[in-house]
């Protein structure tokens, strides 16, 4: 009987141990946080305009702007928790290739920006490149769009529902933190626990532009029912892409641009 208490009382220790590291620990493998980028040259990248972007609490981001040619719209890119913006050199080329204008941004903590990424942090890191851009490039927000990558969905869904842009498009798009970490920690009550909630499953049917989901149905990483059950929330104006042999980090190799670029095309009333 004292050996079975004993047993009890060693995993309660362990358990509660275990719990308290991963809580502490949480924003580390959240934000996996990156080094520094090569030059947007080594990336086969050209007329690209290395720029910093201030945000009002004086932390200075990196980012690549190439401006649009003639009317095309501006694409602000706001990247996933892991690897610097490098990474994404070849998804943003293919729409400069385009004429379309890009801004990529590096979050704080990432790319070798000073600072430490939070939920708010990353939302005024949002709003501070959707300023800077409108600054740079006189555009309205409705020739503006803003594309979300795996966790840079939850900074633009966020911005979707302050504003109205030419179009939101979410790739690899999450309901909320709280769900992924329900699934990946199942024994403890995560709910109570998760410091950045990210909540996009709260706060989409909120969003006031035209919308474009797409997702990979073998996603490794985020399961595919989170983006189901977004879209299914939605309002319209809205589509998706839906591959069925694609993961979380493969969709460009399915040309996925060539379906962002011809939702941009149409007129929506």
């Amino acid at each position: 009987m004292i050996n079975f208490i004993n047993i009890i009382i060693s995993a309660f220790i362990i358990y509660f141990l275990l719990g308290l590291i991963l809580f502490f620990l949480q924003r580390r493998i959240l934000f996996n946080k990156s080094g520094i980028p090569k030059k947007p040259s080594d990336y086969d990248l050209s007329d690209i305009e290395t720029v910093e972007i201030i945000t009002p609490d004086g932390i200075k981001l990196l980012a690549w702007y190439s401006k649009p040619t003639l009317n095309n719209p501006i694409l602000i890119y706001f990247h996933g928790n892991s690897f610097d913006i490098g990474e994404r050199a070849y998804r943003i080329k293919r729409y400069i290739d385009k004429g379309w204008g890009v801004c990529l941004l590096a979050w704080r903590g990432y790319s070798g920006n000073s600072g430490y990424p939070s939920e708010k942090n990353l939302y005024i890191d949002g709003k501070a490149a959707i300023k800077w851009v409108q600054n740079k490039s006189k555009y309205n927000l409705n020739n503006i769009i803003i594309y979300g990558e795996s966790l840079g969905t939850a900074v633009a869904v966020e911005m979707a529902t302050k504003y109205k842009f030419k179009s939101i498009i979410l790739e690899a798009p999450f309901t909320s933190i709280v769900d992924i970490a329900k699934k990946r920690y199942f024994i403890y009550p995560v709910k109570y626990l998760i410091l950045d909630h990210f909540n996009n499953l709260s706060k989409i049917d909120k969003i006031k532009s035209p919308l474009l989901i797409i997702s990979g149905k073998k996603d490794e990483i985020v399961p595919h029912l989170h983006s189901v059950k977004l879209f299914s929330k939605a309002n319209n104006p809205k589509e998706n892409l839906f591959i069925d042999e694609a993961m979380h980090n493969n969709l460009y190799d399915f040309g996925i641009e060539k379906t962002v670029i011809n939702f941009n095309s149409k007129t929506w009333k």
